[in-house]
């Protein structure tokens, strides 16, 4: 039987939600598969913490857990449970019902069905008072997946492995954010008396990539702008989600300048838009020393002493 699920979260049972699932993100982050590759304690530790969540990271399980109506591993208690075969009734109730049920009955003058009675204390269904099986969904399956994040940007389709050791293909959609989760419907544990499935639900970890920064929809990427370019002006290539794209520079551009490519950014969560991607130049001086530049600058007395102002243009 698997330990309290509060109790391997760490956390105690007043927690909030958010509380109980920041705990399981650090853990399962901790032990994850694929970052103890051999390491069978890590594996535990993960499908406990795993398991844990499914009970109480699910507001309508927590419920029912702290109620004692399911245990640790998510199945149902005992019919009887600990109030006997009166279901936790007081046998003085259950007398006066039986009374109330065995009155005659005022419009038809005889009494109610006897079936009726006991059902109120062993259950409806089947002859004898067994309560019939209910059909029952399957529990829940929570795990999750590290992407870098053009995977996450252009969309992809990953493996994850469950913490069972069975594997699932998931499809990363275009545009994901880090910490969001995908649900796949059926792929969690099986029902039971005919129950559905229950969910598998992937929460997605997204890898920075130091090229580009994010911001909402939109992409800033740092580009390198030899000085020949940044005096004359010219063509550099720029690096994008969908690969490299080429932006025209105009003469006399200085470093810290932006430019922006319209929907070059991020698919946005609503819709079929994207946000934008800003270049921002930064001008780079020749690896080696240049004997012809350096004697240009020393004979050079500029015109203009005011440098531009940091600006933003729309690429070409």
């Amino acid at each position: 039987m698997a330990k309290d699920p509060y109790t391997v979260l760490g956390v105690g049972r007043q927690a909030s939600h958010d509380e109980i699932r920041s705990a399981y993100r650090k853990l399962a982050k901790q032990y994850h598969p694929d970052r103890n590759q051999g390491d069978k304690k890590a594996e535990d530790r993960f499908k406990a913490v795993t398991a844990a969540f499914e009970i109480i990271g699910d507001e309508a399980k927590r419920a029912r857990f702290d109620r004692g109506e399911i245990d640790a591993d998510g199945n149902e208690r005992s019919v009887f449970g600990q109030g006997g075969p009166f279901g936790g009734v007081d046998p003085a109730e259950a007398a006066a019902r039986f009374r109330r049920r065995a009155r005659p009955n005022q419009q038809g003058g005889g009494f109610e069905d006897f079936s009726d009675i006991f059902s109120d204390f062993f259950g409806r269904g089947e002859p004898g008072g067994r309560q019939a099986p209910r059909a029952q969904k399957g529990r829940d399956v929570r795990t999750r997946l590290g992407v870098s994040f053009l995977d996450a940007a252009k969309g992809s389709r990953k493996r994850v492995t469950l913490p069972g050791g069975d594997t699932v293909d998931v499809t990363i959609p275009e545009g994901l954010r880090d910490g969001q989760t995908l649900r796949l419907k059926g792929k969690g544990h099986p029902g039971t008396h005919g129950g559905p499935d229950g969910d598998l639900f992937v929460e997605v970890d997204v890898t920075p990539d130091k090229r580009f920064e994010v911001k909402g929809d939109d992409v800033t990427v740092e580009v390198p702008l030899p000085l020949k370019e940044a005096v004359l002006g010219g063509k550099i290539e720029v690096p994008t989600i969908g690969g490299k794209a080429t932006i025209k520079i105009p003469p006399n551009t200085s470093s810290g300048r932006s430019f922006r490519l319209r929907g070059k950014g991020l698919k946005k969560s609503q819709g079929s838009t994207y946000g934008d991607l800003f270049a921002k130049v930064r001008i780079t001086l020749p690896k080696t020393a240049d004997t012809e530049l350096e004697a240009f600058m020393k004979r050079w007395s500029p015109r203009n002493e005011e440098t531009e102002t940091d600006g933003l243009a729309a690429a070409e």
